[in-house]
């Protein structure tokens, strides 16, 4: 696979190429959406149980959970890079980049894992109170017991985070779901047994967790051995020879940004909570209640983004340029996921509150979050999946500065603007995306197919993106 002319797919972005388009987003999307849900139950799973043990393990457990989600962003590194890799080897029909790509992210695993395993586990307790305070109640001390286990097994998480790079990119979105859904199966099972029956309290709940991990960790390990484009590349020469650290450098060139880009949107969020504080106790916990059934919408924006990503990525190995069809396609998945978002929050706003386990001033005060969050939801929909035709390009770079720079721009408004309660919050969040929205756009433009023939390859170096070839 050389540097060279990009074929353009404007000819084609209509009709019956415009809906091939849309049926593989969506045939891609939908068993992303669902993994990424399951991601959300496990914590959910754990924080039922552990209740049952009263207040100071439900705030061990969510702070340290939280913390565990943070440190996701940094194997995504290697599982975002590998995935835009490996589907771009494929489209290329490139076997030898493809196993190159395999092994750049788990060499990039095996360095980043040790760093965060070991470290994180001799910081267990510093950790832990930094993101619970002096925790009086204990949480602190509990939260250190469920990290003690969780940071050591965090080596299974990012290794699933891996395999599940490994296989989107190939193609294959529906096997990473049902590994996620066997682990919950198996936390749901486990967690009543060590958390209540082997009185391990807490650390049962990360014992629990870490097992369920592992059992799916192996099945991946299984997928990975039979799927058929992944072992024709296992037994494919390298090219050159090429080097496991070399492979590793191009995977976390095209990984950086993408997990910069959800590191700096889960800390906006995070900081936004300060914020919040400003206003009132209620409003913190409607904020918190209102975040909670925002993933069920959200979620569904990043299975696009991942869809699109993985398109994208496929067609420019092949050396066709369809980012301006496929970015319609997922603009249009968008709006209607946006739209529906919006409208089941207006209508159902107080049931949702009280379904969370909302009431009173913080139900009225979440229930007014909620339906003003509409025109964000749409914005923000519109971004998040539009962002993946970059991710799959090469742009996505750009796309973290955008993030960066908005997300600081919101915390700025947001504070401002927190005198109006969080419908002002609200404001500063809509406020602040729709110039992330402009932005994006204006590098959408440049992706639009060329009017004569030759300019694609043109267009692609006025939008910062590379170009391949087959030829």
């Amino acid at each position: 696979m050389k540097p060279g002319p990009m074929k353009s797919g404007g000819a084609k972005s209509g009709g019956v190429e415009a809906t091939d388009h849309r049926r593989t987003l969506v045939s891609l999307a939908y068993p992303v959406y669902f993994e990424l849900l399951a991601g959300v139950t496990a914590g959910i799973i754990n924080m039922v149980w552990v209740a049952r043990l009263g207040g100071a393990a439900v705030a061990a457990v969510a702070a340290a959970t939280s913390l565990e989600n943070l440190l996701l962003g940094v194997i995504l590194v290697a599982g975002s890079g590998t995935t835009v890799l490996v589907a771009r080897a494929r489209g290329a029909e490139d076997p030898a980049a493809m196993r190159s790509a395999v092994r750049g992210g788990w060499a990039l695993w095996a360095i980043v894992t040790p760093v965060v395993a070991v470290g994180g586990f001799l910081c267990r307790e510093p950790l832990a109170r930094l993101v619970l305070g002096g925790g009086e109640d204990g949480s602190a001390l509990l939260a250190t017991g469920y990290l003690s286990i969780a940071l050591p097994g965090i080596a299974v998480f990012f290794a699933t985070n891996v395999i599940d790079g490994i296989l989107k990119g190939a193609g294959d979105t529906r096997t990473p779901m049902r590994l996620a859904l066997l682990a919950n199966g198996l936390i749901l099972v486990l967690d009543p047994l060590f958390i209540l029956g082997l009185g391990l309290g807490v650390r049962g709940a990360a014992i629990a967790t870490v097992l369920g991990r592992t059992v799916a960790l192996v099945c991946g390990l299984m997928a990975l051995r039979r799927d058929a484009v992944l072992r024709q590349a296992a037994g494919a020469a390298l090219n050159g020879g090429g080097s496991s650290s070399a492979d590793a450098r191009r995977v976390a060139a095209t990984g950086v940004p993408m997990s910069a880009d959800f590191v700096v949107r889960m800390t906006g969020a995070l900081a936004l909570v300060a914020v919040v504080a400003r206003i009132g106790v209620a409003e913190v916990a409607a904020y918190g209640i209102a975040t909670k059934a925002m993933y069920v919408a959200t979620m569904s924006f990043y299975a696009v983004r991942q869809a699109a990503s993985i398109r994208t990525a496929h067609l420019l190995g092949s050396g066709r340029d369809e980012r301006w069809a496929i970015g319609r396609q997922a603009l249009l998945l968008a709006g209607a996921l946006g739209l529906t978002a919006a409208l089941t929050l207006l209508a159902a706003g107080p049931w949702i509150m009280r379904a969370f386990g909302g009431e009173g001033a913080v139900a009225e005060a979440g229930t007014v979050y909620l339906r003003c969050l509409g025109p964000y939801l749409v914005m923000l929909a519109c971004f998040i999946t539009l962002g993946g035709v970059f991710e799959g390009s090469g742009g996505s770079g750009a796309l973290a500065r955008i993030t960066t720079c908005g997300v600081g721009l919101q915390l700025a408004l947001a504070y401002g603007l927190s005198g109006s309660g969080l419908p002002g919050v609200c404001l500063a969040m809509a406020a602040s995306m729709a110039l992330q929205c402009a932005a994006v756009a204006r590098m959408y433009r440049r992706t639009r197919p060329p009017t004569h023939p030759g300019a694609g390859g043109r267009a692609a170096q006025r939008a910062g993106l590379p170009m391949y070839s087959t030829e």
